[in-house]
């Protein structure tokens, strides 16, 4: 209460307001003054000031840094340039070295004057790209491999055309090719390095990005717990709102770094608005999408209209992607066949030892435009499989037009370990070569599948079917189908040979791990 209101007795003119005739106001010294002020900063200051756990193993001022953001952006961008400068070195040395031990003609000191006459330019070239693609921002907006052999590509044609323009003469130019192979193998594996040090020294120092999942349903779960499990940005899921009130309040509140819409039910006239708030705050805003929006990231804007309309144009590989997918496609299977043929004489032993039948199996399904050709694959059924198929169709465990069966009764004991280690689709390689299928795209469906398949599954079908794709490197046969049909969607949209790279780099362990295979 003030002190005017204490006292009923009037105030007399000239008298200053709060000062009553009856009370004197007492005036604090200057010490009295700033001591309740001195006492209440220091106690919340004793408040924000965190106690440090004694058991850290992380030093204090390791975690003072890291906890600067421009400290923290800036040790980034030092230790990535460290990384790129070294792995660059390392393509350059090791190519030109290993051409000269071949020829029998290694000359250190000559070694040492191409990779110094090379390297500064490569590397300024490199970076230039490298920080357009992106690749210098935090991890979890960095593209990754798909990005470093994109712009790794972009930076050698760039060289070439330089040395060609500066009358460079080569009396072979596998330099360039060469060192752009070593260069997305050495950049890439120091930047995972890089990407998991950083990730336990970030976790280490408590910093994680807070998110807040909106919607309901398994489709949410199903989003929380993925974004939870991320490997390359610590996020802790804070909790889950349902409707747009419960997300302002929330918001109000603060303490979120990001916000996950994973409700295609979401009112859309308030996407806007809450990405707007959101952005004030300084929150991330992310959307789960549905197939339509995978859809319409090909979408094509048509000016002119009265509403806003997108072009959706069909995802089909033409003109110079599909030549560049193609010579990749090659060149690959080639590479495969001559690598992998002690397992395809192993394999082709062990099938005709241990069954009565064909080792070949073709299976004649639909490929790109729904035409049918004979998938090869090893025999790891017994001759009459396709005669039991009606038999086992109750005991179907997989959702959609998918067939799949644990223990299946029609498959051999050496087909069992061919497929656990998916040594029986090897043969499919050859149909790369026939150019009926590609290394990476959406796998083909028996006929079977096929004749299950809704009409908005079949836009799979505008391109090759592959070998492997993002099927088997996220979670196989444990996803859902028509999951499994959006997976090929997004790699339809995203496509690059990085990414081919990128998914035949994760097949292997995927199928060393044997995840959701059988």
């Amino acid at each position: 209460m003030r002190i005017d209101e204490q006292s009923s007795a009037p105030l007399k003119p000239g008298k200053r307001p709060g000062a009553s005739v009856t009370q004197k106001t007492h005036v604090p010294s200057r010490r009295e003054s700033h001591e309740p002020a001195l006492g209440a900063a220091k106690e919340a200051s004793t408040k924000a000031t965190p106690v440090r756990d004694v058991r850290a193993t992380t030093p204090t001022f390791v975690r003072r840094v890291l906890r600067t953001s421009t400290l923290r952006a800036s040790l980034r961008i030092i230790t990535l340039l460290a990384c790129d400068y070294l792995g660059l070195a390392i393509a350059l040395v090791g190519w030109l070295s290993a051409k000269a031990w071949l020829k029998g003609n290694f000359d250190e000191a000559l070694v040492r004057s191409q990779v110094d006459s090379y390297l500064t330019f490569a590397f300024f070239v490199t970076v230039l790209l490298f920080a357009r693609h992106d690749l210098y921002k935090e991890r979890i907006h960095r593209p990754g491999l798909p990005g470093i052999a994109t712009a790794l590509f972009q930076a050698t044609i760039i060289a070439l055309v330089f040395a060609l323009a500066n009358g460079a003469k080569y009396h072979s130019y596998s330099v360039f090719i060469g060192t752009l192979v070593c260069a997305i193998v050495t950049i890439t594996a120091l930047r995972s390095v890089h990407d998991r040090v950083t990730a336990r020294l970030t976790a280490a120092a408590g910093i994680k990005r807070r998110a807040l999942v909106v919607g309901t349903g398994d489709h949410a779960k199903s989003v929380a717990a993925t974004v939870a499990d991320t490997v390359r940005w610590p996020v802790e899921i804070v909790g889950g709102v349902t409707a747009p009130e419960d997300l302002s309040a929330r918001l109000k509140a603060g303490g979120i770094d990001e916000v996950i819409i994973a409700d295609p039910d979401f009112p859309q006239e308030q996407v806007v608005d809450l990405a707007e708030r959101c952005h004030r705050r300084g929150i991330e805003v992310h959307v789960a999408p549905t197939t339509m929006e995978i859809l319409l990231q090909r979408g094509e804007f048509r000016p002119g209209m009265a509403v806003p309309l997108f072009t959706l144009t069909p995802p089909v590989f033409e003109g110079i992607d599909f030549a560049i997918k193609r010579v990749f496609d090659i060149l690959g299977a080639a590479l495969f066949l001559i690598l992998l043929s002690p397992v395809l004489l192993v394999s082709a032993i062990a099938i005709k030892l241990s069954s009565r039948g064909p080792l070949i199996y073709r299976s004649m399904r639909p490929g790109i435009g729904e035409t049918t050709f004979a998938c090869l694959k090893f025999r790891t059924m017994r001759v009459d499989a396709d005669d039991r198929m009606a038999d086992l169709e109750r005991f179907n465990e997989a959702s959609g037009a998918l067939f799949k069966m644990r223990k299946d009764p029609r498959v051999t004991a050496v087909g069992n370990m061919l497929r656990r280690f998916s040594i029986d689709e090897l043969p499919q390689l050859w149909n790369v070569l026939r150019g009926e299928m590609s290394l990476v795209g959406p796998r083909p469906l028996p006929q079977r599948d096929f004749s299950l398949l809704e009409d908005w599954h079949r836009q799979r079908y505008l391109v090759l079917p592959g070998i492997t794709g993002l099927w088997q490197v996220s979670g196989r046969s444990d996803l859902d189908f028509d999951d499994l049909v959006r997976l090929d969607f997004v790699y339809l949209e995203r496509w690059s040979v990085g990414l081919d790279l990128l998914i035949l780099l994760k097949t292997f362990p995927a199928v060393l791990a044997r995840r959701g295979a059988y």
